[in-house]
């Protein structure tokens, strides 16, 4: 499953959903589903969203295993 920061770091910058969506060429509602891990963004996306944060990619998203480790 994709996990990601981009509400810890849209407060961070004081952004809305809006003020983000705005600077990357997206809706707020594209920019909540994210948030929620809805919708994986595209590769495009996701560089959008870590220049705006001023972030690698990695700082932004990451994979986490949906394996069970019992």
């Amino acid at each position: 499953m994709l996990r990601n920061r981009v509400r810890e770091l849209r407060a961070r910058d004081n952004l809305t959903q809006a003020d983000l969506a705005s600077k990357i060429g997206a809706t707020r509602q594209t920019v909540g589903m994210i948030e929620k891990t809805d919708y994986a963004p595209s590769v495009a996306l996701a560089l959008r969203i870590s220049t705006v944060f001023n972030v690698a990619l990695e700082e932004v998203f990451w994979l986490e295993s949906e394996e069970n480790n019992d």
